[in-house]
């Protein structure tokens, strides 16, 4: 790996800055430079939210991501905006219970997760950001599910970590 450029982005309260910071420590925590940049708009909930993360061997000269090799999309206007900004070849890992337009790209590998199926089953729906989360770990394969548990771990309320941890190793299990 040189470069990984993710895009993560939903409504505010889906936890999309959450798992962008998780994904950011735990490349942190494996000796990766590390780029984090939040964006939302003034609501708490209901708004719109994003933030995009770089992991790298080498130093990052920008935290704009225009190129992603990877877009998180956790509902439909997310899609819509972003989209166009994955590189021919790249990901698009979407939530399939809250994305239901049709991907228009036919050069990029898109990867379904039932987010809040799977995130019932450890017995919340509120997990679905860790379900997806978990999912992206095991596709990028860039670092080792163990190093974003820790990061729960280390992050993370105590209460919420067994149920965090779950969601992400279903979300990890869940891509063959």
């Amino acid at each position: 790996m040189t470069v990984i450029k993710i895009i993560f982005a939903g409504f505010g309260g889906q936890g999309i800055q959450t798992m962008g910071k998780l994904i950011a420590y735990a490349g942190l925590d494996s000796g990766l430079n590390v780029s984090w940049l939040p964006s939302y708009g003034p609501e708490m909930r209901g708004g719109t939210s994003n933030c995009s993360v770089i992991l790298s061997n080498e130093e990052i000269g920008s935290p704009v991501v225009i190129n992603a090799d990877i877009v998180v999309a956790m509902n439909n206007p997310s899609l819509e905006k972003f989209e166009n900004y994955i590189k021919s070849n790249g990901i698009l890992i979407i939530d399939s219970e809250l994305v239901r337009i049709q991907v228009k790209r036919q050069d990029i590998t898109i990867f379904k997760i039932p987010a809040e199926t799977l995130s019932l089953e450890v017995g919340d729906k509120r997990y679905a950001n860790m379900v997806v989360l978990g999912s992206l770990i095991k596709v990028i394969k860039t670092l080792e599910l163990e190093s974003v548990i820790k990061s729960i771990n280390i992050h993370v309320k105590e209460k919420y970590y067994t149920n965090n941890k779950l969601a992400l190793e279903k979300g990890f299990n869940y891509i063959n």
